[in-house]
């Protein structure tokens, strides 16, 4: 059902509530995607296998089937029940996480994987979707900023207590699990993280679905797909600085959520444990602060009249990220490089509700989670996929040098930024005539 009413809107309390929810599933999807992660030692030792094929089970493989079928469960979402689609969605990358713990080989690892990708497809475009359904626009990014904050938050508390819990099972060599049988010390993590699963999937079904809204020039009625091309190629250039751009920033932080840490455990020689606390918390604590403020610099942009406060809070991020994102991983001193981290955990996340909120303020209400889906599969085949796999193919190919692993994150990493601010400042004046065309 779908309203004009712009004062029917959900009660503060409820529309909060519903980001509550969310976010707990944002943060059990970064869980139970990035604890992989923390078992690159492990797995390539058991699995015989290189840096690049690692990074192809932690991102590429993840990614690809992740970002497609975004566009058809975004479909589905701007049509049908979208609490129930998450909810599904939950309870599927939840049972294949644990189904990571009984693959016995790369290929059944790989399927694993991509199924968890599969599940989590189903979460941001339908949850962008309904949040811009329970918020008034002019509180709209903070909304988001909140329900981003899954992100930083779940990545840190996927390396802090993945790194305890890899540290606490690999004292044994294998486990004799009930109905499972002997699985590896590493295979056990997937139990622990990704059952827990399916009582978040419950909780989620269990929400109100938020009337769908129509907004100022919003066209009447159903969108089509041929409308929907037409919209999108009328602003390729707009969505292309603003999807492209907030993507390439991206990449920072899902190359430090692997190689990072294995930059510490490799080079620095820290423990599976200090390397996932020392990375998790910088992410964790200062990624929060970063979304907190990022969020609170759109909306008051925003009010200062700045209708192209998405773009420009993304500019901000990649030219504050850009010194510390091509050195934190070059400093033979631990304490120098952990101080380089810090601000990359906060400028990394800076800007990831501004991306969200750009992606809703520019797209007819009818077109969302579409929009949402488009914006996230390059989001994370950008990020999650290509970002990893870069510093392996590095590692592997340029330097053949597990120990070179810090330079190839400075690289990727470096020069993502540059791009990135780039692609922002490119966009600045097109975000505005967009949003002024569609006003008028």
């Amino acid at each position: 059902m779908t309203t004009n009413d712009d004062a029917a809107w959900p009660s503060a309390a409820r529309g909060w509530y519903l980001i509550a929810v969310l976010m707990v599933a944002y943060v059990l999807s970064f869980v139970d995607r990035v604890v992989l992660g923390l078992l690159v030692g492990p797995i390539r030792a058991d699995l015989q296998i290189s840096d690049t094929q690692m990074s192809v089970l932690y991102g590429f493989g993840f990614a690809i089937f992740y970002t497609l079928l975004g566009l058809p469960i975004a479909w589905l979402a701007d049509r049908y029940d979208r609490r129930r689609i998450i909810a599904i969605g939950i309870a599927v990358w939840s049972f294949m996480t644990a189904a990571c713990g009984v693959a016995r080989n790369y290929g059944e690892l790989l399927l694993a994987r991509i199924g968890v990708g599969v599940g989590e497809a189903a979460l941001s475009p339908a949850a962008y979707s309904m949040i811009a359904d329970s918020f008034p626009e002019r509180k709209l990014g903070r909304a988001l900023s909140v329900y981003s904050i899954g992100l930083p938050m779940g990545v840190g508390l996927a390396l802090v207590i993945g790194g305890i819990v890899v540290q606490f099972v690999v004292h044994a060599p294998a486990y004799d699990l009930p109905i499972v049988g002997v699985v590896k010390a590493w295979q056990v993590v997937f139990f622990v993280v990704g059952l827990p699963g399916l009582l978040v999937a419950a909780w989620m079904a269990t929400l109100h679905e938020p009337l769908r809204r129509k907004h100022a020039g919003d066209a009447a009625g159903e969108m089509s797909v041929r409308a929907t091309a037409a919209h999108l190629a009328g602003e390729w250039k707009t969505y292309a600085a603003l999807i492209l751009g907030f993507s390439v920033h991206g990449m920072v932080m899902n190359a430090f959520q692997i190689w990072g840490v294995q930059y510490y455990v490799r080079v620095l020689h820290f423990s599976l444990r200090e390397a996932g606390l020392t990375v998790g918390l910088a992410i964790g604590i200062c990624g929060t602060l970063g979304i907190v403020a990022g969020g609170a610099v759109m909306d008051a942009l925003r009010r200062r009249g700045h209708v192209d406060a998405a773009m420009r809070t993304g500019l901000i991020a990649s030219l504050g990220l850009m010194p510390f994102a091509s050195t934190a991983t070059l400093m033979a001193d631990p304490r120098v490089s952990i101080l380089c981290l810090l601000p990359v955990g906060f400028f990394t996340a800076f800007a990831m509700g501004a991306g969200a909120a750009g992606v809703q303020l520019l797209t007819p209400s009818r077109l969302r989670a579409v929009a949402s889906a488009i914006y996230l599969l390059f989001v994370n085949l950008i990020g999650i996929g290509i970002a990893p796999l870069l510093v392996a193919v590095l590692n592997d190919y340029a330097f053949a040098d597990d120990l070179a692993v810090g330079r190839s994150v400075a690289i990727v990493c470096g020069g993502a930024t540059v791009v990135a601010a780039t692609l922002f400042a490119w966009g600045l004046p097109k975000f505005r005539a967009a949003l002024a065309q569609r006003a008028a």
